[in-house]
This record gives C-alpha cells, structure tokens and sequence, in this order.
C-alpha cells in the first residue's frame, strides 16, 4: 500500500477492507499458479541432479572395465623371508623353484693409517667405475688433509660412484674409506693416482705395499638366483627384473645349504572384472529405482514423477536397454552379449549376475571377455560404448546439465514475472485507492449538502405539520 488512505469517513464503508479484498482476489490465482511452477521446477531441478549423482556412480562402477590394464592380471605368490615379487599381465601361469645363491654387494676400500692434520701431498685422484661408464677426477694440494680429500670426493663434479668417509680408532688414528654407490661387480671402484708427491700415491692402485695399500673391506657383486635348479641369473643389483616373464623379484637374503628352496606360483586373476560387474549391476539397480521413481507414470501430482512423460529420460533408459541386451565383437568371427557374462535382467529391469558364467567364458576365452567390454577405437567394446552414452549426460554441460540450466532459466523469469506482477498489484491498490477516497469525499460533500438542506426546512413554518 503506497501513500495515505482513508477508511470511509465520509461514507461510513470500510475502504481498506473493499480495496485489499479486491486486491487480494485479482493476486490469489497468479500467486497460486507461480506457487505450483516454482514448486515444479525446484523439483525436477532436485530429480535432475539426484539422477545425475546416480549416473556418475553407474560411470564410476564401470570405470576399471574401460582400461586393459584391469584384464587378465596375474597373482603371484610365494614370497618370503629370501625375496619379495611382483607380476604385470605378461607374466605366464607355472610355478617356479628359486634359490637366492648371493645378494649384490658394493665395493668398499679403506686406507692405511693417518694422523688428524698429516697432508697426503699433492696430485689427482681419479675414480671410476669397473666398467668405465663412470669417471671422475680429484685435484689435491700439498695442503690438503684426509678430511680435506674425503670432501673433495664427495662433492666432486661427476661423482655418481663413490662415497668417502673417515674412520677414526680409538687411538685418533685416522683412516679413508671408500665405497661404491651402486652395487655390483660393474660398478667396483678403479682408483688410480697420477702426479702424487706424499702418501697421496699410496691410494693408487699401483701400490704393491701390503703396508700402505688400499684394503679390500667388501667385494663388488652381482646378485644371484637359481630357477628350477637349472638356470643361474645374475643382476648388479638385487632386482631382477623379467628374469622370469613378467615378474620383478627382490632378493633379500641368500639361502643356506640347509634352507628350502622358495616356491613362486603364477595364477590368472580376474577379481577385477567380477568386483566391477558386481558394482555395476548394483549401481544400474539403484539408477533404475531413481529414474522409474521420477520418471513414474501419471503426470506431476500423487501418482505421477516429477519427470513423468518426460523425452530426454525415456531415452536414455531406452539406449541403456539396448545397449544390454546388444552383441559386441568378441574375437574373430564372434560375438558376447552381457548375458553370456552372466547379467541378465529381470521382467521389471532389474539386473543380476551369476559369477559362475563369467568364470566360464574367461576359463574358455579370456582375450574375447576383455574385447567384449573395450572393443577397438573402431568397434568400441560395451564398457567403452557404455561410458561414453553416460558421459554425453554426465559432462559438465552435458545433457542434464543444460535441462537444470533451461530449469533455472525458467525460475527466473517466474521470480521476473513475479516482480512485474507485484508492482501491477500496487498501481491497482494505488489506483482503487484513489477512486474509493475520491467517492468516500464526494459522499462526505452530498451528506454536508444534505444536512445543510434539511436545517433550512426545519425553519420553514409549519414544515413539519401534516395539516
């Protein structure tokens, strides 16, 4: 109500309750349609975004049958306290004997004697690998210490071999140690001296003192394993890497004369497929309880979903449905449809799976099972066709993206509508207002007019005298 209103002083009618019941009878049916769309909307915005959640888990269930990675993988067992193992999908089923012989070993050398602040003299220490892959050089002064030529080693340029460290008896005696950074018989250290002045030569691997030469501490070597009792494999390191197809095996201890032999078995492992297809018929199920509970029959009201009737759901439970029951290249000259896997559905939609059909199909054909659900970039398999009818609803600004945006849009212009309506009501309340106080005055003035009459008859004689 804008201004100031009158309430029929003049005339004696209630004004403010004519102008605000015909006010209220002109806004009742707009504001209960507005009422019912913007009810409508927010609704089916609710049913949109539910199915959408419900997809993305369908989307996210299906996921690992989208990738090779997840077919035909290998379980592989037998580690102990001599090895760890692991396997990829090229790794053939069989059991194996194995027998760790030795671990691999770094090389380690170590000086004679020196004192705290004795100088070794000058010249350069060059160190390499034992297969000459790696090399480096050392420049000494006549200045420098043993601490002085334990730094310059490990903080050399190029050093990707050795490490130096100082060993200090309990007497101060003072001693070099030198060790490989890798181990194996290829990456032993060669150390050699040139232009050495001092003790420096005694690092040298010329030097034939048993009194002053360098001292073997541990011997570079190769790890060692045994399969079957028949065939020996060596590695620099203690990884053996598809010394066996498909297998990584770290050794960890050597076996002794009276140790057993450690056992390794290779089996097919298709847990993948059947947790996936378990997850995925359980996700389908759950979808399908959302969309025929939206999609219900009878229009919006008591008996019908939110989106009953609605096209773009129709469709999509449709292609879902025949994308099910649909063959899909297995192998040369074959096809699989998802029942032969063992999902089938019921009468009602509603899917199940039998394990014990999958198994069969992987027992006879594994590679056609795997063609089945990822198909070629030319003839995608079901899981990738799958997928990607999900994704095109799924997406952002996919197809239920744009039907919450067209929702939205739709609430708008209600709230616009609504705000338009609001100000008509107003000009109305404003306008009757006016037209009520004009003829509240235009009485008052006819009944001072009447009055005034009256008072004049009265003094008329005998005006009031029938005779």
């Amino acid at each position: 109500m804008s201004g100031i209103s009158f309430t029929g002083l003049g005339s004696g009618l209630p004004v403010n309750d004519i102008v605000t019941g015909l006010v209220q009878a002109e806004r009742q049916p707009f504001e209960q349609r507005s009422n019912v769309q913007k009810t409508n909307l927010d609704t089916s915005i609710s049913a949109v975004g539910t199915l959408k959640s419900e997809l993305d888990k369908l989307q996210t269930a299906l996921e690992d049958l989208t990738s090779e990675d997840n077919f035909q993988k290998r379980s592989v067992s037998g580690a102990d306290n001599f090895f760890d193992v692991t396997s990829d999908k090229s790794a053939q089923v069989g059991n194996f004997d194995l027998k760790v012989n030795n671990l691999a070993t770094a090389h380690k050398v170590i000086s004679s004697n020196f004192t705290n602040e004795e100088t070794l003299g000058a010249g350069t220490i060059s160190i390499a690998t034992a297969d000459g892959s790696k090399t480096f050089d050392v420049d000494i002064t006549d200045e420098d210490t043993l601490k002085d030529v334990r730094d310059k080693i490990n903080n050399a340029d190029g050093n990707d071999s050795a490490i130096a460290t100082i060993i200090t008896d309990s007497n101060g005696a003072q001693r070099l140690v030198m060790s490989a950074k890798n181990t194996g018989v290829d990456n032993a250290l060669d150390i050699s001296v040139s232009g050495a002045s001092g003790r420096l030569a005694e690092f040298d691997k010329g030097n034939t003192d048993p009194a002053t030469q360098l001292t073997q501490l541990t011997e570079a070597r190769d790890a060692s394993i045994t399969v079957d009792g028949s065939v020996t494999l060596t590695s620099p390191s203690n990884e053996f890497k598809n010394a066996i197809q498909g297998l990584t095996i770290n050794v960890k201890k050597a076996h002794d004369v009276d140790d057993d032999i450690s056992q390794i078995s290779i089996s097919e492992n298709n847990n993948v497929v059947k947790e996936t297809l378990t997850k995925f018929v359980d996700a389908y199920n759950a979808y399908r309880e959302v969309a025929n509970q939206v999609g219900k029959a009878g229009g919006q009201g008591e008996n019908g979903g939110v989106l009953s009737g609605d096209a773009m759901l129709r469709s999509l439970n449709s292609s879902l449905r025949n994308m099910m029951s649909a063959t899909y290249e297995s192998a040369t000259d074959e096809t699989l449809t998802l029942s032969q896997l063992g999902v089938t559905s019921d009468r009602y939609g509603k899917l199940s799976f039998d394990e014990e059909k999958l198994d069969e199909q992987l027992e006879k054909n594994a590679d056609a099972v795997q063609n089945f659900f990822l198909g070629t970039k030319d003839k995608p398999g079901f899981a990738t066709s799958f997928n990607d009818k999900l994704e095109n609803y799924t997406r952002t600004n996919g197809l239920l993206d744009s039907r919450v945006d067209s929702y939205e849009n739709q609430l708008k212009d209600l709230e616009e509508s609504t705000t338009e309506f609001n100000e008509k009501m107003e000009r109305l309340e404003a306008r009757l207002f006016a037209q009520y106080n004009a003829m509240d005055s235009l009485v008052a003035g006819l009944n001072a007019s009447s009055q005034g009459a009256l008072a004049q008859l009265a003094n008329v004689p005998n005006y009031g005298n029938r005779s």
